[in-house]
């Protein structure tokens, strides 16, 4: 294997992150007609996104683990059978128990198969235009809205919700089984052929796990990746409710949240162009301090053309960042515990994200306005960018622009 098959890598962890977080967001598009059509309440349907968030947590922690253990592909492979089944599964589901269960929780612990391990298997791949690379991995969660959902919305207007479901179960196994024979560790994570362990890597500064989780670097990386995702989730959710407060026409205001995804795409590319070139800490800090003001400035939009503004703004920042978490993980922690340490981080960020919507369904209930949600927002992601202040210098940076 040569260099050339490490964007393979890189292709086929898009598209595990597409289709997974894909088939997981979609619920938003099944809620209305699986409402209808069971009696169900919405918020039961509901909760089996909180209940993703918060399976994809743990299951993040536990993946990444099993990674650092047995390397990418049984994990993956697990993930991939696993998905296909769930969504089988909660398509023919007669009780809102069966539904959650399978929905929420396996579609959750599936999902959370793909982003840690193949980030980290990511990182193992790239010495050179690693922030670049790992965003490129991620992105698939930015194309997921534009294609998984779309399909999604064709499929139950074309027959029904359960059909839909299932179809969309079907097509996972056809595309991520395939793609699960792509992923392969590179040469170096191979152990030897005489079957002793492979010697650590040079830029592996030797922490246990441990170590790790309890050492500064884990502490300041995990409450920013936190905070960051806090400050971020509550806008995200309530953007369509909070536009269409300001006079927005509901389908327009629908559109914000492509634009936003869109945004995020091209948000993900400069942002990994710049932590390769610039660093993963300085950008992050910029772009967390970016992230506060935009959430801030959107109390003073008033039109449609400004909610297009800043969303480009919003979805390139916050899609952007996020990617350079994990390339900190690894140059901190090195390749040996990344899928541990990575896992731990997404956990906190799991638990971040599911703050907002809650946190902003409570203040629009309380005050019949989200002014207070995008205020506390704002000042949660100053705090995200404070935080990250306290990063120590990159080892591995100076390295890699040698190497460059």
């Amino acid at each position: 294997m040569n260099n050339s098959y490490r964007w393979v890598i890189v292709a086929a962890g898009a598209l595990m992150t597409c289709v997974a977080l894909g088939a997981m967001f979609s619920l938003a598009i099944f809620l209305e007609p699986m409402a209808l059509d069971t009696n169900w309440s919405r918020t039961g349907i509901s909760s089996a996104m909180t209940l993703n968030f918060l399976v994809m947590g743990a299951g993040g922690f536990a993946w990444g683990a099993i990674y650092d253990r047995v390397g990418a592909r049984p994990v993956v492979f697990a993930g991939a059978v696993l998905l296909g089944l769930s969504l089988v599964v909660a398509s023919r589901a007669t009780s809102l128990l069966v539904f959650q269960l399978s929905y929420g929780v396996i579609v959750g612990l599936a999902a959370s198969a793909f982003f840690a391990p193949m980030i980290a298997l990511t990182t193992a791949w790239f010495d050179t235009h690693r922030s670049l690379a790992v965003s490129l991995v991620s992105a698939g969660m930015g194309v997921a809205p534009m294609t998984i959902s779309p399909f999604a919305r064709w499929l139950i207007t074309a027959y029904d919700w359960r059909t839909a479901m299932f179809d969309i179960g079907i097509m996972a196994w056809v595309l991520l089984l395939p793609a699960v024979l792509l992923v392969r560790q590179p040469s170096m994570a191979v152990a030897a052929s005489d079957g002793s362990a492979p010697a650590p890597a040079a830029d592996d500064p030797g922490f246990s796990v441990g170590q790790a989780l309890r050492s500064p670097q884990f502490l300041v990386l995990g409450m920013t990746f936190f905070a960051c995702c806090a400050a971020h989730s509550g806008p995200i959710f309530h953007m369509v409710s909070y536009a269409m407060s300001c006079g927005v026409a509901p389908m327009a205001a629908v559109s914000i949240y492509s634009v936003e995804g869109i945004a995020g795409l091209g948000g993900r590319v400069l942002y990994g162009v710049l932590g390769d070139r610039l660093g993963a800490k300085p950008v992050l800090i910029a772009g967390l301090a970016i992230q506060a003001v935009v959430i801030a400035a959107y109390l003073a939009v008033g039109n449609l053309e400004q909610f297009y503004l800043l969303a480009i703004i919003f979805g390139a920042t916050y899609g952007g960042v996020m990617p350079l978490y994990a390339v900190l993980a690894r140059d901190y922690f090195g390749p040996r515990i990344i899928g541990t340490v990575l896992g731990a981080a997404t956990l906190l960020s799991s638990l971040g994200m599911s703050f907002g919507p809650l946190a902003g369904g409570m203040i629009f209930d309380a005050y019949a306005s989200y002014s207070w949600l995008f205020i506390g927002s704002a000042l949660v992601g100053l705090g995200a960018a404070g935080i990250a202040i306290a990063f120590p210098p990159q080892p591995g940076r100076e390295k890699r622009l040698q190497a460059a």
